[in-house]
């Protein structure tokens, strides 16, 4: 959280975040990615990378979806939800 507020300190046009949800408590992941949806909307351009593929899609404009160090898709969020191999892969449905 501090290498978050360190990062914004400086008016960034652009910040990147690796990992958000490693290590936190999942209120404060919730509260973080909140946050950071405020930031968007004021103008901040977010690049996330994260695990939690709900809260990255919850985010994102537009989504890559790496496997086994390679792009495997990519596409906006809604619609890489609905294919069915990244629900099964990724979203445990």
């Amino acid at each position: 959280m501090l290498a978050i507020a360190r990062g914004l300190m400086s008016d960034p046009e652009l910040l990147i975040i690796d990992e958000l949800s490693l290590g936190l408590a999942p209120i404060v992941v919730q509260e973080l990615f909140t946050k950071l949806a405020t930031l968007k909307r004021e103008g901040l351009t977010i690049v996330v990378v994260e695990q939690n593929v709900h809260l990255a899609f919850s985010l994102s404009d537009y989504a890559y979806v790496v496997a086994e160090g390679r792009l495997f898709t990519e596409g906006l969020p809604g619609a890489l939800e609905s294919q069915p191999e990244i629900r099964r892969a990724y979203l445990g449905l």
